[in-house]
C-alpha cells in the first residue's frame, strides 16, 4: 500500500511523528510517496484540523481515502491519536477499516470552481466596514445581509468556523449545508441548516468588496454585483474510519463534557 503524507509544518513534534511513520509503514510492507506525480492508495494527515484540510485537498485530487493522526488541539477531523501509531497502520495495511463519505461544498466565480469538505467563506476585505450580501437560495431571493460575512459550511465543517460563529454543530451523516452569517447587523440572525441540495447565490450588493476562501484557501475576490455561487460537490470527501467513535461522543470528548 502507498501512502501520502500531509505534515504539519514548523512544529518539531509533527516532523519527529512523521518520521516514526514512515518508518512504521515500511516496516510493516507499506511505502511512502514522496512525490506529486504518484497517486497514492491513502493520504494521512500529520498535525491538526489544518494539516487535515490540505490532506483532504490531496486525497480528493486522487479521489482516495483520507486519515489523519491529531497532534493539534481539538483535531476533529483526525481518526487517531499518536499513541495509536502502530495498530493503525497495521489496520490500514490490511484494508481493516470502513470508509465515511463526507458532504463537500463547491464554490464558483465566473467559471472557476473549488471543492472543499469544510466551508466556503465570504468576508469582508476592510476591517472596519461591514458588506451587504444579497442571498438567493435555490432562485428565490432569501435576505440581504450587512455582516461581516457569510459561511456555508458541511456537516463536517460545522465544527469549525460556523460553530465559531454560531452555527450548529451537525452530525456528518446528515445530508446538509448550514448557512452561517458572520457578526450580523440584520434583523434575522439566525443560522440555516438547508437540504444538500441547495444552490446559494451570494451577490455583494455594494461597493465593498469582499474575498472568498474555501477551506481557508482563497478562490478570488468579489465586487460589486459580482456573485459566488454555492452547492454540494461533485463527488465526496473519503475519510477511514476505524469504528468505535459516534458523534456526540466525539463532541463529548473534544469539548471536555461531563
Amino acid at each position: 500500500m502507498k501512502f501520502a503524507l500531509e505534515v504539519r509544518q514548523g512544529r518539531e513534534s509533527a516532523g519527529e511523528f512523521a518520521e516514526a511513520l514512515s518508518a512504521q509503514i515500511q516496516l510493516l510492507g507499506g511505502s511512502v510517496i514522496t512525490d506529486d506525480k504518484t497517486p497514492p492508495d491513502i493520504v494521512v494527515g500529520v498535525g491538526g484540523d489544518g494539516t487535515m484540510l490540505g490532506a483532504v485537498r490531496r486525497s480528493l485530487i486522487w479521489d482516495v481515502p483520507v486519515i489523519g493522526f491529531n497532534l493539534g488541539t481539538l483535531g476533529f477531523l483526525a481518526e487517531a491519536e499518536p499513541p495509536d501509531l502502530e495498530p493503525t497502520v497495521r489496520r490500514l495495511i490490511a484494508g481493516d477499516y470502513d470508509i465515511d463519505e463526507r458532504t463537500t461544498v463547491a464554490a464558483t466565480i465566473g467559471g472557476v470552481t473549488a471543492l472543499g469538505v469544510n466551508d466556503v467563506v465570504v468576508e469582508k476585505i476592510d476591517t472596519t466596514r461591514l458588506v451587504s450580501l444579497d442571498v438567493v437560495i435555490d432562485g428565490e431571493a432569501f435576505i440581504t445581509y450587512r455582516a461581516d460575512g457569510l459561511i456555508v459550511a458541511t456537516p463536517t465543517g460545522s465544527t469549525a468556523y460556523s460553530f465559531s460563529a454560531g452555527g450548529p454543530l451537525v452530525d456528518h451523516r446528515v445530508d446538509a449545508l448550514v448557512m452561517t452569517p458572520i457578526s450580523t447587523h440584520s434583523l434575522f440572525d439566525r443560522p440555516l441548516v438547508l437540504p444538500d441540495t441547495t444552490s446559494i447565490e451570494v451577490t455583494v450588493s455594494r461597493d465593498r468588496p469582499v474575498k472568498v476562501n474555501v477551506d481557508k484557501t482563497d478562490l478570488g475576490r468579489l465586487e460589486e454585483h459580482e456573485t459566488v455561487t454555492i452547492s454540494k460537490g461533485d463527488r465526496p470527501a473519503r475519510f477511514v474510519s476505524l469504528g468505535g467513535r459516534t458523534f456526540s461522543g466525539l463532541v463529548k470528548d473534544k469539548f471536555g463534557l461531563k
